[in-house]
């Protein structure tokens, strides 16, 4: 079941702090981008977070689970308690890097 774009709008409103947010589909579900570094995983209308050191005492009463088949676990982010999804992004921002840049594809001239 694919994500809805209405829940990643709430998603979005939930987790509006002082950072730029911005959505980008992929494969049917989506990945919530804080300052350009890909933070949230939205995959069947649930968030995902890494797992990670740092949220061990903030996410130790999470679920955990694969966002998709053969992905590594990830806390689940109970996104309608919008004070802990800011303290988890928070916690996050800082440590995550930012995606490394895309290679320019090259266009093939006439064989």
């Amino acid at each position: 079941m694919a994500t809805s774009l209405s829940f990643v709008t709430y998603v979005i409103d939930q987790a509006r702090g002082p950072w730029n947010l911005r959505e980008r589909k992929m494969f049917g579900e989506y990945m919530v981008y804080v300052n350009d570094k890909p933070i949230l995983l939205v995959c069947d209308d649930q968030v995902f977070v890494k797992i990670v050191p740092e949220l061990d005492e903030l996410m130790a009463e999470a679920e955990v689970g694969a966002p998709y088949e053969g992905a590594r676990d990830h806390y689940l982010l109970d996104i309608d308690e919008a004070d802990l999804a800011r303290a988890v992004i928070a916690v996050l921002e800082p440590i995550t890097p930012l995606p490394k840049p895309r290679k320019p594809k090259t266009t093939r001239g006439p064989v």
